[in-house]
């Protein structure tokens, strides 16, 4: 079975697991989940379905950049681009959730003048993006989520 396939079969349990790891980021109010001894800073992404219009949240792995915040869009090396990638291009407003704090966020692709020093800060935090890297054909998307500014978070998503 090549690798992709294994993949595949694999994204079902992962979902499993990021539904729980948001049900716990939540319910503690980021205290649990947020951060992991050994293991870069998670937020949690609020996101609407592109097609459904349905509320979905998911935990990633963010780089902070100035007040901006970088989210890596490899799905683990996949040949296509995660479902909240194609959610963000739809409906780029929309909030984040780092730690205690809610933020409201517009979601941007960043532009290639900023790329490369943005590629290389989330290496730094998550070395395994290099494989992830090396692993695909397509180039993975780094948005950027740009502070929205007079916007108020929403109490829950």
């Amino acid at each position: 079975m090549d690798l992709m396939r294994a993949a595949d079969r694999l994204w079902p349990v992962l979902n499993r697991v990021a539904k729980g790891h948001t049900a716990v980021y939540r319910a503690t109010g980021g205290r649990v989940g947020h951060r992991f001894p050994g293991a870069p800073p998670m937020l949690l992404l609020d996101h609407v379905g592109a097609r459904s219009g349905v509320g979905r949240t998911t935990p990633l792995v963010y780089v902070q950049d100035g007040e901006s915040i970088v989210i890596v869009a490899s799905k683990g090396g996949h040949p296509k681009h995660p479902a909240w990638y194609h959610n963000l291009r739809a409906n780029p407003d929309t909030t984040i959730q780092v730690g205690s704090e809610r933020r409201p966020v517009r979601a941007r692709v960043a532009r290639p003048d900023e790329r490369g020093r943005l590629w290389s800060k989330a290496v730094a935090t998550y070395g395994g993006y290099q494989g992830y890297k090396e692993r695909t054909e397509r180039e993975i998307p780094l948005v950027v989520l740009d502070p929205r500014s007079g916007a108020r978070a929403p109490d829950h998503a």
